[in-house]
């Protein structure tokens, strides 16, 4: 069992890191720690895509050498994925974090539950 873990080990601590971060993102109240917990699971879908796209004794797919047969290079398609999430995660992070700026500024807290009912308090 051990040995499965071992031979696994970048799959394992994205699992790990994933759970992490949904957990934060189910239990903590306050809105930068929800985003905090977002970033960690980004990551370890980042991680997931890169120990899953890498394949031993191959290289990156750059035609050196007059090699034209696919065998020899890595697939693209993981490492282009990464690229495009960590480019769409950096903004929504960008976005989010102004947005709680401004929630900030206008109820003083960054507990979501307060926001809740002071929101419902300006609709009545």
């Amino acid at each position: 069992m051990l040995t499965l873990f071992t031979e696994h080990l970048e799959e394992t601590v994205a699992m790990l890191l994933f759970g992490i971060g949904f957990t934060t993102l189910l239990l903590e109240r306050n809105l930068i720690k929800k985003v905090i917990g977002l970033n960690i699971m980004d990551t370890a879908i980042y991680l997931f895509l890169t120990a899953t796209g890498y394949i031993e004794g191959r290289i990156a797919p750059i035609m050196v050498d007059g090699i034209t047969s696919s065998s020899y290079y890595i697939n693209p398609i993981p490492s282009g994925l990464v690229l495009t999430g960590i480019v769409v995660g950096v903004s929504f992070t960008a976005l989010s974090l102004a947005l709680i700026v401004r929630l900030y500024r206008r109820y003083h807290t960054l507990d979501l539950d307060q926001i809740t009912l002071l929101m419902k308090g300006e609709h009545q």
